[in-house]
């Protein structure tokens, strides 16, 4: 019997794994980079670029190139330049912009070499809740024991925790846990930003997911099964995929902030145009009212909610740098709502 973290990286990176599947994640679930909301979110990625500076961008845990292909349309006049790179686990799809470069992944927490880019905007959206991580539970005396799974998703209680788990917990997630209790260990997520951090040259390595914070975790835990547009219970098995919330402070980054501020803050408000436009230019008011519906869709409850974790690599020396930056929805169907 495995523990729930090893069934879990067999189940959406092994060998016929659900993300080495033909019809990729897009074909199970939309995230806020599918479709139009994806080309709204590659214009605010854009303006961030642009706002630092930054030459390249690279999407970590990218599908099939969806919102690289939406950034490729956005900055061909205006930014023709931008190099931009696309790591996942598949071999790079035959019918993708030739902009964009290709890195084929491990999967999971592993990454290959990137080339240490320089002036980067290094994007992991939606990839650390698919980092999988320790699941456990806190048996009747209220001590947390790693959590064992069948492939039929029946579940048992296992070892007490070691010291490194012990170690997280009591830093990032501190009891007392009531019997019952699901702590999500999210140091294999730690660990894999971390690396990603090593792999920068310069610039901003931008993790986005749902998250939780200190005083807020959930008691019940997050873990999460994804299948034909709809949410269905955690088999590890390879039919569905696999995903739990991220702890985000505990990935020490130097900002954390919802989706909803930053995008705000690169322009995205959702606000609707003046009717008066209606009358004058019928044309670009209902453009207009597209995009502020996509916005409002990116920015409302749920996806708003997405938690961004910041954090700046220095430009000359190459290291983490402790100062802040300047400064899934339809189809065929969302992961409840949108992937959670």
């Amino acid at each position: 019997m495995r523990t729930w973290q090893e069934a879990w990286a067999e189940a959406l990176y092994g060998e016929g794994g659900f993300y080495r599947r033909a019809e990729g994640p897009a074909g199970h679930f939309a995230t806020a980079t599918h479709g139009p909301d994806g080309e709204l979110l590659a214009d605010a990625l854009l303006r961030l670029v642009e706002k630092e500076g930054l030459r390249t961008v690279v999407d970590v845990g990218c599908g099939r190139g969806e919102l690289l292909t939406a950034l490729a349309a956005v900055s061909r006049h205006t930014h023709p330049d931008l190099d931009l790179l696309g790591v996942d686990v598949v071999d790079r799809p035959a019918d993708l912009d030739p902009r964009i470069g290709w890195l084929v992944a491990p999967g999971g927490p592993e990454l290959p070499d990137l080339g240490t880019p320089t002036e980067a905007l290094v994007l992991a959206h939606e990839w650390l809740d698919v980092v999988p991580c320790g699941i456990t539970r806190a048996d009747e005396a209220g001590t947390l024991r790693t959590v064992h799974v069948d492939e039929d998703g029946a579940e048992h209680l296992g070892e007490p925790l070691d010291e490194a788990d012990s170690g997280w917990v009591g830093r990032w997630w501190p009891g007392p846990h009531p019997p019952g209790a699901v702590v999500e260990i999210g140091r294999a997520r730690d660990e894999a930003f971390e690396r990603l951090v090593a792999r920068t040259g310069s610039g901003l390595v931008v993790a986005v997911d749902y998250g939780h914070r200190a005083g807020r975790r959930p008691i019940d835990g997050t873990l999460m099964g994804y299948r034909d547009g709809s949410a269905c219970p955690p088999l590890p098995d390879g039919s569905c995929d696999l995903t739990a919330h991220v702890a985000m402070d505990s990935l020490r980054a130097d900002l954390v902030r919802t989706q909803r501020e930053m995008l705000r803050g690169l322009g995205v408000d959702g606000a609707r145009p003046p009717l008066d436009r209606a009358h004058s230019d019928p044309a670009g008011y209902l453009a207009a009212l597209s995009r502020a519906s996509h916005a409002a869709a990116l920015t409302g409850p749920g996806p708003g909610d997405f938690l961004w974790a910041i954090r700046r690599v220095d430009r000359i020396t190459g290291s983490a740098a402790r100062s802040s930056p300047r400064g899934r929805i339809a189809g065929p169907a969302p992961r409840g709502g949108s992937r959670r």
